[in-house]
């Protein structure tokens, strides 16, 4: 099953308006993901929230559990944490999730974060794990 990043898209938009991330590019174990930078989401010395960035982390990484086993509108984020490596400044935020592990109730994947397509500049990295809805019986 092959999903696009505009059903990824249509999908968050339909279940959860303002989300602010955008899923540019999906794979079978991978993801990316963009989100312009609001004022409210600076902090003084015109850097990023941490909390801006750890939502883009977590939304990055339900993406690309939707890459690799389709839309699971109840996969939940069990535990996700964050390491902040310089500060984040500029207006567009992007984080790619690669997929470390995809069990059949858990998924587990790595995320780096970077500022305005520098991707040679990480400003942070963050891993976490999704488990899946029990299959119906």
């Amino acid at each position: 099953m092959t999903i696009t990043p505009e059903e990824i898209n249509t999908f968050v938009q339909d279940a959860f308006p303002g989300m602010g991330s955008e899923c540019t590019e999906v794979g079978p174990r991978h993801a990316i993901a963009r989100r312009l930078i609001t004022p409210t989401e600076i902090r003084p010395g015109g850097f990023v929230s941490g909390p801006t960035q750890f939502a883009i982390a977590d939304a990055v990484l339900w993406y690309a559990l939707f890459g690799a086993v389709g839309i699971e509108a109840m996969a939940l984020t069990s535990e996700l944490s964050i390491r902040f490596l310089r500060p984040a400044a500029g207006t567009m935020l992007f984080a790619r999730a690669d997929l470390d592990q995809v069990g059949r109730r858990s998924v587990i994947g790595t995320v780096s974060m970077w500022m305005d397509d520098r991707t040679d500049k990480s400003v942070s990295v963050a891993q976490g794990t999704y488990v899946r809805p029990a299959p119906s019986a």
